[in-house]
């Protein structure tokens, strides 16, 4: 997937809020503490890591089914779903199950119409003045590129979906707020949004809170390097390639000096 401009924005206003506002606001976390994360691994970690397509699926339908009613990821289109192995039928149908915006028509009107392959993921509000009404005046960022927007992103997002827990004796929690283990500061304006049994996977796998949280966050890591599994690929079959033609070139001057007497 080619990075526009706007996606370059987006990015960076990732980065810039990623911290802070990770799916929700918070106070700054204190000066000097250390959150330390759970030790969650994924099949997509590391160099010859790869995407369980099936795991892709069931984030999708997470993240359909629970976050875009408050966050957009404007950084897909619909027919980059085909690329986590789902037919085009069913992308198709996908599509058509969201209206979008187009226009203007012949009687320079604006329309709303079933969305095509070709279209950006429906936002959930049309601006941010409308999501931050809609939320008690947090934002809900855009998480096209939320793993990347700190270090270990993935197993942040996947600790944070699961982190959730009442305060303990002694913290004072804000008006408003949640309590979260592992946000920055403890408070966080976004809810517990994950509860087992929440979501009917297709395949059967039992919906868990953590199968979901790590579902969905498989999939938050695949929308923001959905080449990275090709880079990888790319990558190995040159270190092969530069393995081998070191071979043939230390035989080569094998040979061409073997004959020459000292």
């Amino acid at each position: 997937m080619t990075v526009s401009l706007r996606g370059f924005r987006n990015l960076l206003g990732a980065l810039a809020i990623g911290a802070a506002t990770v799916l929700g606001t918070a106070p700054a976390q204190a000066a000097g503490e250390a959150i330390a994360l759970p030790d969650t691994r994924f099949s997509f970690a590391g160099f010859f890591g790869t995407y369980d397509r099936g795991s892709l699926q069931r984030g999708f339908q997470v993240y359909k089914e629970v976050c875009a009613a408050c966050h957009a990821m404007r950084q897909l289109s619909y027919r980059n779903l085909l690329e986590i192995g789902l037919s085009e039928a069913q992308v198709r149908a996908i599509a058509a199950s969201f209206q979008v915006v187009d226009g203007p028509n012949d009687q320079g009107e604006m329309f709303e119409r079933p969305a095509r392959l070709s279209d950006r993921f429906r936002r959930p509000f049309p601006n941010e003045a409308a999501a931050r009404a809609a939320n008690n005046g947090a934002y809900p960022p855009d998480l096209s590129v939320m793993t990347k927007a700190r270090h270990n992103g993935a197993v942040y997002v996947h600790a944070l979906l699961t982190g959730y827990q009442d305060p303990p004796a002694g913290f004072t929690l804000m008006d408003g707020m949640n309590y979260n283990a592992y946000f920055p500061g403890h408070q966080i304006a976004m809810p517990n949004v994950l509860n087992p049994g929440q979501v009917e996977y297709a395949d059967r796998t039992e919906s868990t809170v953590d199968q979901m949280a790590r579902d969905v966050t498989t999939f938050l890591a695949w929308a923001a390097e959905p080449e990275a599994e090709q880079r990888r690929a790319m990558g190995i079959r040159i270190i092969l390639f530069l393995i081998i033609l070191g071979g043939l070139t230390y035989a080569v001057k094998r040979k061409v000096w073997a004959d020459v007497k000292h």
